[in-house]
Order: structure tokens, then C-alpha cells, then sequence
């Protein structure tokens, strides 16, 4: 009986890596998609952001099986219990990518001044979510702990976005409706930085026991 619950948690673990890299290929080419304009990348992702949400099915179903049929016990049930909270974060990363490729496909290449700052706000988002499947991957706290810390660089690259966005459309630099688009852009990355935040505080209950406060 334990080989057989062990095996479900080796593919249980395998899924949820399978799932964090889909989630950072997507939000990866969603945004490389943004710095570009590529509406035919956009529309790519935006299928792969569909996918992430079958993967959290699967693994949802997988994590009703280990706790109806097997017997975990309390280590066990802290690693199911952690990889149900990630899997919902990592859906709503990819629901939020999802979001972005529709602003780019309905932007359709169009650039606005002082992209530079949403490109870097965007870039810093990435490596949230690649340093929070990372640290996933290596079982790594160190590593988890910093993508907490890393939320501050997003938020402050955010409120920054937004006062630029203001003045654009005060001094008429650009029309309200495309710079209200990459506000939403911006917001959509904030809030993707939030979801690996959760991520990484989840990582670290699963390894220690122990849910850091602050979770969004």
C-alpha cells in the first residue's frame, strides 16, 4: 500500500513541476510577446494559458485520490495540502497570462512611450515565477524566501507604471484607452508576482511545516 501511495506522490511531485514549467513558458512568452507586439505569439500562449487549467484538474483529481484511497500521514498530508494551494496559484497565473495576450492581440503591436518600464516590470515578474518553481523543483528556502522579497521590485515597478500612465494621458502623449490597456497589463503582472509569492510561501510550509503570514 505505501509503495503504491509513494509512487502517486513521486507523480504528484512530477506534475506539479510539469505544471510550474508550463506556467513559466507561458508568462514568458506572453510577455516576450508584449515586448515584440507579436499578436501571432500572443494568441500561442493565450492556448498554452488554457491548458494550465486542465493540468490543475489532473492534479486536483490526483490529490482526491491520494486523500480518499491512500493513508497519508501528517508529512504527507502537509505536501497534498501545499500542492492543492500551489496548483489554484499557478492556475491564476496562467488565467492572468491569459489576460495580458488578449491586451497584446487587441493592441496589436502597438508600442507606447516609456515601455522600457513595463518591459522591466515584466522581466522581474518572469523571474518570480521561475524562481518559485525553482525553488519547487531544488526543495530550495532560501530560494523561496527571496521571491518573496522580489514582490517588492514589482509593486514599486507597478506604482511607477501607474503614475506614468496618468501623466501620459494628462499630457496626451498617448490615447486614454491604449495607456488604460497597459495599465491592465501591468496590473495583470502585479498580480502574477502576488500568485508566486503564494507559491513560495506554500513551498515553504511543505518543507517546514511553518506558513509565512502576508499571503494575497
Amino acid at each position: 500500500m505505501r509503495n503504491q501511495f509513494d509512487k502517486q506522490m513521486d507523480e504528484l511531485n512530477t506534475q506539479l513541476i510539469r505544471m510550474g514549467a508550463m506556467c513559466e513558458e507561458t508568462i514568458a512568452g506572453v510577455t516576450k510577446s508584449l515586448f515584440e507586439g507579436n499578436v501571432v505569439l500572443a494568441r500561442e500562449k493565450k492556448e498554452h494559458a488554457r491548458e494550465i487549467d486542465q493540468l490543475e484538474r489532473d492534479i486536483e483529481q490526483l490529490c482526491m485520490k491520494l486523500l480518499l484511497h491512500q493513508q497519508p500521514v501528517a508529512g504527507d498530508l502537509r505536501q497534498i495540502s501545499a500542492a492543492l494551494r500551489m496548483i489554484t496559484n499557478m492556475e491564476r497565473i496562467g488565467d492572468q497570462a491569459e489576460d495580458i495576450a488578449e491586451l497584446v492581440i487587441l493592441l496589436n503591436g502597438s508600442q507606447i512611450k516609456e515601455a522600457e518600464l513595463i518591459d522591466d516590470m515584466a522581466l522581474a515578474t518572469v523571474k518570480m515565477v521561475t524562481d518559485s518553481v525553482d525553488a519547487f523543483v531544488r526543495k530550495d528556502i532560501a530560494l523561496a524566501e527571496n521571491v518573496i522579497l522580489e514582490d517588492d521590485i514589482v509593486d514599486d515597478f507597478f506604482d511607477r507604471m501607474k503614475n506614468t500612465v496618468v501623466e501620459l494621458i494628462i499630457k496626451q502623449y498617448v490615447d486614454a484607452e491604449s495607456a488604460l490597456d497597459f495599465f491592465m497589463i501591468a496590473k495583470y503582472l502585479e498580480r502574477i508576482g502576488d500568485h508566486a509569492v503564494n507559491i513560495a510561501e506554500w513551498i515553504i510550509y511543505a518543507m517546514t511545516g511553518k506558513h509565512k503570514e502576508g499571503g494575497k
